[in-house]
């Protein structure tokens, strides 16, 4: 059996080469390490080119929401003209997005769906905790923003919600 000092110097010499799979088995016990790769994109960079603005005074109203309450956002909806306001379901967590309680079921909620404050819209899961997330709000889910096992972060928008 290998020792951790022992599996810490393989584990070191895998890092430093271009092996992403290793195997080794010895006496019946066995050691498998797999390298995750991460792509690295490059975006370059464009000019600004300045345009002359005009400013022209506002009168803006500000609306208080507590804390809890879902964020309001503005969004132009296909076949609209005008913006109107929806409330967003934002993630609570890191983790993985599921629309589904398995893969063989339907989706919670689609676009067009009825949902009340505790309607279940979908799950996140992390670390191998899966958590339903409730919509909070009541109204018609008018956007699903993500999709189903992407990778979702902490406060991220998962819906766009037409309150009642």
């Amino acid at each position: 059996m290998l020792k951790i000092q022992e599996i810490r110097e393989i584990i070191k010499l895998i890092d430093q080469s271009d092996i992403e799979e290793f195997s080794y088995e010895h006496e019946g016990s066995k050691i498998e390490l797999k390298k995750r790769t991460a792509t690295i994109a490059v975006a370059q960079q464009q000019p600004v080119v300045q345009q002359p603005v005009v400013v022209q005074p506002q009168v803006q109203t500000a609306v208080e929401t507590p804390v809890s309450a879902p964020e309001k956002v503005e969004a132009k909806i296909e076949g609209t003209t005008n913006k109107e306001n929806y409330l967003q379901v934002v993630s609570p967590m890191v983790g993985t997005f599921y629309q589904s309680p398995s893969p063989d079921n339907p989706a919670y909620v689609q676009t067009g769906s009825q949902v009340s404050a505790d309607t279940v819209v979908c799950i996140v899961e992390a670390m191998k905790l899966f958590n339903e997330i409730e919509a909070e709000v009541d109204g018609e889910i008018v956007e699903v923003l993500v999709k189903d096992g992407e990778l979702v972060e902490y406060g991220q928008p998962l819906f766009l919600v037409k309150p009642r």
